[in-house]
């Protein structure tokens, strides 16, 4: 059935039964996993799943309800859900169906010819990802994981105020692990790409990277525990961005889950550090128009030049504190509420490279991964303890890999302590946001080791 036939329908149903503003969120999809395995295809998983939520005003009262059957069988049940949600909501904040924004820009994030790739070809390319890890070096004895995926999703977002906006992107990844092995000395490696054009795709390059970096560990040892100068390699801090994405959130500071609480205006890091949240970015694989409730969405700067300019903002955070939302509304897929997360969110790089900033560097610590994210690290308080893996940097240059260390300190503090901002700005893997991050050079911070 027609998309836009149908919404019309579930609104006409929704005013016949007392419902008043109204707003329909359709998303369809496809996703394509592949996984290699010695040399068979392991893993192949291929889903497709469309549906929509309805939200609709009720006696004053927002209510919810949604179904993955898209078509005229589900209004019925759509209505009747939305008009009981809102009886038995309890609820003092205010929500409202917004009318749109003046402009939206178009953001192209749909790749055609992607489409176009047939599934042989993706196969041979993760099989081909595998082999070339095993032929580059006799010290790679496994691989961990070895992993091709790809996706694409249509999002409609209509309301009874004349809304209707419509979205369409695409996206691809790979992603490979491997193990290298010299006497008892174990260490892995892992290189990834993203994107939404597969001739972009080079298994040969991706898996020289995860090689190199597992080779480059074998040897490693920890060092001796004190505070010293860290550089945290650009998707190490990616991150760790990632991990204190939510203190930006105007949701968490009006819940006083966030110590920015306050700060507007006001200086919380280095002045060499900015932080951009960027719909439009060019490839950006979160790049959209609009955000989960229709608003368009807005190019900004939550921290320039080491100063706090904005929380981001959806409708109901905005109008708690007197401000025009920021166009952040999250909303990850139909079944989800309304949230708050950023898009394509990261620090906007520097002049020199990370050659260039370990030369600068008398003795410190490159530090190229850190592990348990989610457990060691408090977002509220911003302390972190974290182990990690990386390297020994002796008057200018590298000269030992280093394992068995725990990096700590507190987040806030670390961005007052970053002394230089690489020009290496590289993003993580794809997920609610696409967040990314240069090298970052940090006066010092405490390493415990042996």
């Amino acid at each position: 059935m027609d998309i836009k036939a149908l919404i019309d329908k579930i609104f006409e149903k929704g005013r016949a039964s007392g419902l008043e503003d109204m707003e329909v969120y359709y998303s369809a999809g496809t996703s394509l996993t592949l996984k290699v395995f010695q040399k068979e295809l392991e893993t192949y998983n291929l889903s497709e799943g469309e549906g929509l939520s309805l939200r609709g005003v009720y006696r004053g009262k927002m209510g919810y309800s949604y179904t993955e059957k898209a078509d005229e069988s589900s209004i019925d049940r759509l209505v009747k859900d939305v008009i009981e949600n809102a009886t038995i909501i309890d609820s003092d904040d205010e929500e409202v169906i917004f009318e749109g924004s003046k402009e939206y820009k178009k953001v192209d994030s749909f790749n055609p010819s992607l489409s176009e790739v047939r599934e042989e070809e993706k196969i041979e390319f993760v099989k081909k990802l595998e082999e070339e890890a095993f032929n580059l070096d006799d010290r790679i004895v496994s691989v961990q994981s070895c992993v091709y995926g790809d996706g694409s999703g249509e999002t409609i977002m209509s309301n009874t105020k004349g809304l209707y906006l419509r979205d369409k992107s695409n996206i691809a990844y790979t992603y490979i692990s491997v193990v290298a092995k010299e006497g008892e000395d174990i260490k892995t490696g892992l290189a990834y790409r993203t994107g939404n054009d597969f001739n972009k795709f080079y298994a040969k390059e991706i898996a020289r990277e995860a090689v190199e970096e597992a080779l480059a560990l074998l040897g490693a040892s920890p060092v001796k525990s004190g505070d010293y100068k860290v550089i945290i390699r650009n998707s190490a801090a990616a991150d760790l961005l990632e991990a204190f994405t939510g203190i930006f959130s105007a949701e968490a500071v009006q819940k006083n889950l966030s110590l920015l609480k306050g700060k507007l205006n006001e200086k919380i890091a280095s002045s060499v550090f900015t932080l951009v949240d960027d719909p439009y970015m060019e490839g950006g694989l979160a790049s959209r128009s609009f955000d989960g409730e229709g608003v368009a969405c807005k190019y900004k700067k939550v921290i320039d030049k080491g100063v706090l300019k904005t929380y981001l903002h959806n409708l109901k955070t905005a109008k708690k504190d007197g401000v025009e939302t920021t166009g952040n509304a999250g909303k990850d897929s139909y079944k989800s509420s309304i949230g708050i997360s950023p898009s394509n969110f990261y620090v906007e790089k520097g002049e020199r490279n990370l050659n260039d900033m370990i030369a600068d560097t008398d003795k410190g610590i490159l530090i190229t991964e850190l592990q348990g994210l989610h457990s060691g690290l408090n977002s509220i308080s911003g302390d972190f303890s974290l182990a990690a893996l990386g390297f020994l940097i002796e008057e200018g240059k590298i000269s030992r890999p280093v394992d068995q260390i725990t990096v700590a300190g507190n987040y806030f503090e670390m961005l007052k302590n970053i002394e230089e901002i690489g020009s290496d700005l590289k993003f993580g893997l794809p997920g609610a946001a696409y967040i990314g991050s240069p090298s970052l050079k940090i006066k010092k911070l405490s390493i415990a080791g042996e």
